[in-house]
């Protein structure tokens, strides 16, 4: 079966795990400084009251109530509203720990209030991480005036509901809804910026490229060539090896070997499978084999990133 939608499928490959969701609830005058977190994207939805957000290297932006906002790459950056405020650190403030991944946080001077969800997520698929790598810096979407804005706007109300009575069960329905208006962010910036159609993106928007991007993302077993890509889409070998090196900025085969490792990468850290049945499922015939690969695309062998967390290892994304 044909891939319809490249795009709407690379979107699917957002699954979450959540790292960190606060609750915070500010006073004015407050500045708040969130440390960088590798790998992850961080959330903030306004739900009452305003904030400034300022990521070093970009123009910083007001958010009021109905706003959320994305800093897509985990920099670190800063919360404030009100002037003359010291900024507190935000793992050295006194927090209230709800769940072991929930909080509520209360900082600040005493003055006009600001309430605020926040969240640090992480995307372990390899078409997730290709595709917040094409997001800008940080991304703004006002709830108000989006085309979504009459669900938008009942999300963003029982969020409030939820974080103001935090009965039972409800922190899991605050950090679920978190994950849904992370996507939605996502959603909005791809549909209205032109950086979205270009590069990576773009390739998806093709119609040929994108079909074969998806045929490979769906079937990493498949001994892939160039003669068999391009007969999938309907092409010839010379045309489709030069629009894919130039829409994608890299030649196909480069990109099926990469994606091979990307996707087993992201299979040994979700499930514990025999490395012999994992290597069948990229395509190699034996699991030596496999762990070479890998090994020369990573830095590290298959067995050193199934023993450590994600953190412990940065495994390098170099060519293979």
């Amino acid at each position: 079966m044909t891939p319809a939608d490249p795009l709407g499928e690379a979107l699917h490959f957002l699954r979450m795990s959540g790292t960190f969701y606060c609750r915070s609830e500010f006073s004015a005058p407050w500045a708040l400084e969130l440390p960088a977190m590798e790998s992850c994207l961080m959330l903030h939805v306004v739900t009452a009251g305003e904030c400034r957000l300022e990521v070093e290297g970009t123009e910083p932006c007001t958010l009021r109530t109905g706003d959320l906002a994305l800093v897509p790459h985990g920099e670190g950056h800063r919360l404030g509203c009100g002037a003359g405020a010291l900024p507190g650190h935000l793992f050295d403030l006194p927090r209230e720990r709800v769940r072991d991944r929930y909080e509520v946080l209360r900082h600040g001077g005493g003055g006009a209030p600001t309430s605020m969800i926040c969240a640090a997520v992480r995307f372990e698929h390899a078409a997730a991480h290709r595709l917040l790598e094409a997001l800008p810096r940080v991304i703004r979407v006002d709830a108000w005036e989006s085309s979504e804005k009459e669900w938008l706007q009942s999300t963003l109300r029982l969020i409030v509901a939820e974080a103001q009575a935090l009965r039972a069960g409800g922190e899991t329905i605050i950090t679920r809804l978190a994950d849904i208006l992370v996507i939605q962010a996502i959603r909005s910036w791809l549909a209205s910026d032109p950086g979205a159609r270009t590069g990576w993106l773009g390739a998806l928007r093709d119609r040929q490229i994108g079909r074969a991007i998806a045929l490979v993302h769906r079937d990493p077993a498949r001994h892939w060539s160039v003669e068999s890509l391009a007969r999938e889409v309907g092409m010839s070998r010379s045309a489709f090896a030069a629009r894919f090196t130039q829409r994608v900025g890299e030649p196909a085969m480069q990109y099926v070997a990469r994606w091979k490792m990307h996707a087993a990468e992201a299979w040994l850290r979700d499930e514990a499978t025999p490395l012999a049945e994992l290597a069948g499922r990229v395509g190699y015939e034996s699991e030596a084999a496999f762990s070479r690969a890998f090994k020369r695309f990573a830095g590290v062998s298959p067995g050193s990133v199934r023993r450590t967390t994600y953190r412990d290892i940065p495994v390098r994304t170099a060519t293979p």
